[in-house]
C-alpha cells in the first residue's frame, strides 16, 4: 500500500463498461437507418475494423476524426452497404454519448476515493465522453477530464500526460497514479512518463508485451488495498 496523492483514471473498459455501452450504441443507430438484419455480422466486422484503427490511433498513423468515419467507410465496403460514412459515425456518436453502464465498483471505488485529488485521462471524443460523464454518477467527482480530442494528443504519447500535470500543476510524480485497461495505452503512458501504473484486467488477459505495470488488479475495488 502506498499513499498516492493524485490517481489518473482511463474511463472506457476502466470506469464505464464500454462493451455494453458500444453495443446500445451500435444497435440503436442501425435500428435508425433500418439495418437490423445481420447486425451480430456487422458488429463482428466492426470490432475487428474499429481495433485496428484504434491501435493506428496510438500509433499517430490516423487522427481521431478521420478514425471516425474510416471505420464505417470500411465496414460498408466490406458488406457492401450504400451509407454516408461521416453522417452515420456521426449519428453513432451522438447515440454512444447516451450510455452511462459503469464497470462494476466504480461507485464504491470513486467514493472511497473522494479525499484524494482524482482526474481522467481518456482517449475518445469531448461531446461524447463529457455527455456520459455530465449523466452518470460520475458527474463532478473529477478535478479534470482531459479528453484526447481536446487536447490534440493521445495516451500513449507523453503531450497528454504533460497537459494532464500542467492541468494539476504537478511537479512530483512519485504519488501519482495511472489507472487503466490497456496495456498500449494507459499502462504504455504511464511508464514512459515514469509514473507508477495499475492494470486494470478484470478478463484475466494475459500480457504479451514487455510491459511490467507496477500493479494488476482484476476486480475494481482492489484498488483501494493499493491506495493508502
Amino acid at each position: 500500500m502506498k499513499n498516492y496523492d493524485i490517481i489518473y483514471f482511463d474511463i472506457d473498459d476502466t470506469l464505464f463498461d464500454f462493451t455494453i455501452s458500444e453495443q446500445e450504441a451500435f444497435k440503436k443507430v442501425f435500428s435508425k437507418y433500418n439495418l437490423l438484419n445481420n447486425l451480430k455480422l456487422y458488429e463482428k466486422s466492426y470490432r475487428e475494423i474499429n481495433k485496428v484503427l484504434w491501435e493506428d490511433l496510438e500509433r499517430g498513423k490516423i487522427s481521431l476524426v478521420e478514425l471516425g468515419s474510416e471505420r464505417f467507410r470500411r465496414l460498408f465496403l466490406e458488406h457492401e452497404l450504400e451509407m454516408d460514412a461521416v453522417v452515420f459515425n456521426q449519428d453513432y456518436l451522438k447515440f454512444l454519448g447516451q450510455q452511462t453502464y459503469l464497470v462494476q465498483g466504480a461507485e464504491k471505488v470513486i467514493e472511497a476515493l473522494s479525499h484524494k485529488r482524482l482526474a481522467i485521462i481518456t482517449n475518445g471524443y469531448t461531446d461524447v465522453q463529457t455527455s456520459r460523464i455530465n449523466h452518470s454518477f460520475l458527474e463532478g467527482k473529477f478535478e479534470h477530464i482531459i479528453i484526447s480530442e481536446s487536447t490534440g494528443f493521445q495516451k500513449p504519447q507523453a503531450e497528454i500526460f504533460d497537459y494532464a500535470f500542467n492541468k494539476l500543476q504537478i511537479t512530483e510524480k512519485s504519488n501519482v497514479l495511472m489507472v487503466g485497461d490497456s496495456l498500449t495505452s494507459d499502462i504504455q503512458g504511464g511508464i514512459n512518463y515514469g509514473i507508477d501504473t495499475c492494470w486494470f484486467n478484470p478478463k484475466y488477459k494475459e500480457n504479451t508485451t514487455n510491459l511490467k505495470p507496477t500493479y494488476e488488479i482484476n476486480q475494481l475495488e482492489h484498488l483501494l488495498q493499493i491506495v493508502k
